[in-house]
Parts: structure tokens; sequence; C-alpha cells
């Protein structure tokens, strides 16, 4: 099993339970790092109390010295009086005693001094078992005693000062120097911070245990309307897709989700009413030609005595021509809708395009001019097929309408290549400017299907632009309809700008053909 399969086992799947657990760890590195400085901190405030009051016994001591006096053994602290000139102590007691035989002094006998010592101000010195808090007194030393190590006080006393009698009674010299200490047992700081560490032990048992049931039930809590919204996606349904969640009230980011669910399903809901309305347009589409086509075919086998057959067969034809149009769209708009990726094969000079185009006129069914304006070569990235196409569909529907005239002009402008494609028709309400461009959509629904296209040249003419990250848009006219495209535009080879930019007199290619008539855009 290797480590992620491990941490998968004991890892708990619920949010909640994740979520309680993550913020018991981290309450619990919190609470024993607080746990850490208050036990060395309490520590230390009780090691400073107990030696704070060992100073009085130590002047206690000093006092009964300078008298003459021995003091007693049974003393409230462990001290011990050395001298200059002894192996042994003048005094000790305390629980000194207690400590394992053979344990030496506490200091060494002092050197002798012929000085007095001014300790009037009763000014003692300090010794401490370790160098934890040196800043108190620049003297501080360590001291062993039977193994362990302790905070010392200490002051000196000068036997100068004392009488012969009282100098006898301590069996010290005249030069002598005595060094009373008095040490600081840690027994009552450890036991304190043996109780407070158990206090802190439980109670930080008792704030995780709490901290991880109120996390649990607050995420609990929390996660209700996520599992409101969880069941009511979960109803919604292909043949019902009108379902909606409810927005809590609360304002949180659960009502920006609820939001964003309500908002999505409504786009899957518009998305699949679209669809429904794309198949049943295409199915109508479809049944007008197969409806013709099958017609045509019935009635010459009926008759074939008196039928036309090549009248019968040029009608097949045209049905025929008319399905495969069809399909090619449809097939061709499933491409885009899926962003299939298109073969980029480099700048492509839509202006030679569009003349291109104009050469090759319109069917001749009706006398139109086409006419291509273009000042210099505009070069655009994307697919020659899909710009061919492009620009076929604006001229196509263009031709339909126009009463006797179409103006094709590219432009190239700093950053885009701009084409517009204007005929002289009866234009179209400014109303139905973006309508046109949603499938099978005909503004003259009373004109036959069988003279015009399907409702998809403009909508597929848009899709291409998108694609090619350009624009197509139906710009104000005072006459007829008139196309504005743009596109990105591309510099093949990275000629000299001012090449691009120079004034040139316009080219134009007039292609005197007919055009479709057909249904309107």
């Amino acid at each position: 099993m290797n480590a992620a399969e491990s941490r998968r086992c004991w890892w708990p799947r619920s949010v909640r339970a994740r979520t309680a657990v993550t913020v018991a760890s981290t309450a619990a590195a919190v609470l024993l790092a607080i746990g850490w400085w208050l036990h060395h901190d309490v520590y230390g405030q009780s090691a400073q109390i107990a030696e704070d009051q060992a100073q009085a016994p130590l002047l206690a001591l000093a006092d009964q010295l300078r008298q003459g006096v021995i003091p007693s053994p049974r003393s409230a602290v462990p001290y011990e009086v050395v001298a200059t000139g002894r192996s042994t102590p003048v005094a000790s007691g305390g629980g000194m005693d207690a400590f394992p035989p053979g344990s030496r002094h506490v200091l060494p006998a002092p050197p002798a001094s012929s000085k007095p010592i001014d300790d009037d101000d009763g000014s003692f010195g300090y010794a401490s078992y370790e160098l934890r808090v040196p800043e108190r007194n620049d003297a501080v030393r360590s001291f062993e005693l039977g193994g362990g190590t302790y905070p010392v006080l200490s002051t000196d006393i000068w036997a100068g000062e004392l009488t012969r009698e009282q100098r006898a009674a301590l069996d010290v010299a005249p030069d002598a120097i005595m060094q009373v200490y008095v040490v600081v047992l840690p027994h009552t700081a450890e036991a304190i911070t043996a109780n407070i560490d158990f206090l802190l032990l439980r109670a930080g048992l008792a704030g995780l245990l709490l901290i991880s049931g109120v996390t649990y039930f607050t995420v609990r809590i929390a996660l209700q309307p996520v599992e409101a919204i969880r069941t009511a996606t979960a109803s919604v349904t292909a043949g019902d897709p009108r379902e909606r969640v409810t927005v809590p009230a609360t304002g949180h980011e659960i009502t920006a989700l609820a939001t964003t669910i309500n908002t999505t399903l409504q786009r899957l809901d518009e998305a699949a009413a679209q669809q429904r309305r794309f198949v049943a347009d295409a199915a109508h589409e479809l049944r007008s030609p197969l409806t013709t086509l099958l017609t045509s075919l019935e009635v010459a086998l009926a008759y074939p005595e008196s039928t036309d057959w090549p009248a019968a067969v040029n009608t097949a034809a045209r049905q025929t021509r008319r399905l495969q149009n069809l399909a090619e769209d449809l097939l061709l708009l499933a491409r885009l809708d899926a962003q299939a990726p298109s073969m980029d094969s480099g700048p492509i000079d839509l202006a030679a395009l569009a003349h291109r185009l104009v050469e090759q006129g319109v069917p001749p069914d009706r006398p139109v001019t086409l006419t291509a304006h273009t000042t210099a070569p505009a070069y655009v990235h994307g697919s020659p097929s899909d710009h061919e196409r492009l620009l076929r569909n604006l001229i196509d529907n263009a031709a339909r309408h126009a009463t006797s005239r179409v103006r094709i002009t590219v432009r190239n402008q700093l950053e885009h290549v701009e084409l517009s494609v204007h005929d002289d028709g009866p234009g179209i309400p400014v109303e139905e400017s973006e309508r046109i461009f949603e499938r099978f959509v005909r503004l003259d629904e009373a004109r036959t299907r069988g003279n015009g296209g399907t409702g998809l040249g403009l909508p597929i003419a848009r899709e291409l632009a998108h694609r090619q990250r350009g624009s197509l848009v139906l710009v104000p006219s005072d006459l007829g309809a008139c196309f504005h495209l743009r596109i990105p535009r591309a510099t093949p080879g990275r000629p000299d700008a001012s090449t691009l930019r120079r004034d040139r007199p316009d080219r134009a290619i007039t292609a005197d053909r007919s055009a479709q008539n057909g249904p309107a855009r």
C-alpha cells in the first residue's frame, strides 16, 4: 500500500469531518506552542520568586555571623558558610546534609583580604546553576551539588570587622573572608509548573473536543443549502430542464453558487430549446425539397407517356442540389458548433479573394453588377476555404436582394481589415438587424423556399467571422443593406508599413451577371 492509498484509508471522506480534523490539528499546534511558552514562563517566574524569597534568609544569616553567632543548622533554606583558610564549612544547615556524601562545597574558600567589604546597603551577589538569566548579574556562575545544579545567592563578610571573641567563636582568621551561600531549591517551581502543565493539558483536550464539535456542526449547518442545491440539481432531466434551485437570501458564497447554477441551467435550457428548434427547422427545410422531388417523380412514373422527362429530370436535379447544399450547410454548422480546429495556411489576401469572386460573377437569372474596390492587399490569417465561404455567402445574399448593383469594399486599418458588402435592394429594418443572423430565419416568409436559400447563409458567415476572431454586423445605410466584416490583420513577411499605408488608386473589377431571386435575409 503506497502513501496515497494509506492516506485515503484514514483520512475522512466527509467535508465536515475533514474540516473538523484540520481545524483541530491547527488548534492543537497552536495550543502546543502556547503551552510550551507558558511552561517555560511559569517555571522562570516561579524560580525568580523563589530566589527573591531566599534573600531574607541570606541577610539574616549574614547578620548572625557579624554578631559572632554560628547559625542554627535548622534553617528554612539550605545554606553553607565558607571562609578563607578553612577546608570545612564554618556552618551549614537547612538540608545541606541531604546531598550525597562527598559533595563538594558550594564554592572554594575566598582569598584573604585586608580591606573591609562595604555591605551596609545589604548588597549580595548572585550565582546561578545555569546561564539562563545572565542579565541579572555579570558574575553568574554554575554550581553542582550532588550531581545537580542549583541557583545560589551569596554575600561576603570580612572577618576584620568582627571582634576577637566573635572570630574565635567562628574559628576564622582576622584577614579571612566569609562567604554565605543560600541554595535555592527548584522543587517549588517544578511543582507549580507541573500543576500548570496538567491544567493546560486538560484544558487543551477539552478545548480541542469543543473546537472539533463546533466546527463539525457549523460546517454541517453551512452545507445544508449545498445539499438542497445538489438535490434540486439532481432532479433536472432532459425532459424537464426548467427546474431551478432555491437561492438563499443570506448573500454569502452559497447564494453566488445557487445563482451560477441557475444561470447554467438557464443556458442549458436555452441550448436544448435552440437545438430542438434547429432540428425542427432542419426537418422542415429537408421536407420541402424531398416532397417536391417525390411528387415530381411519382407524377412522372404515373404518366410516363405524357411526362416531359427532361423537365422532370431538371426538377429532380435542382431539388437534389438544394438538398446537397442544405446538407453541406448543416455539416458546416455542426463543425462550427463543435469548434473544430481550422486549417490555417498562412496569410490570405482578402482583397484578391474578393476580386476573384467578383470575376466569377453570379448565376444568370437576374442582371446585377458586382464591383470590388480595394486600395492595397489586405492580408488576414485563417483558412482559405472559410474566408471564401464567408465572402461568397455575403455576396450571394446581397445579389439576391440587390436591384442592380452590389459594391464590395476592402480597406486596411491599423490592426484590422474591414470589408463591406453593400447592395441597393429594399434594405432591412433596424429592429431585425440581429434576427437575420439566427438560423433558418427569413424576414419574408411569403416567398417560396424553392426560389431562395435556406436561411443559413448569414448565420454561417457570422460564425466563420467569429472563428477568425472577427465580427460581422449590419450597419445602417440610406439605400439597401450594408454588411460590415472586421478581421484582425496579418502582415506576411513583415513588409514595410509605409508600403501598406501609401495611397494607391482604387482598383475596381466589375462583373455584370444575374443573381438568383431568393428569400429575404
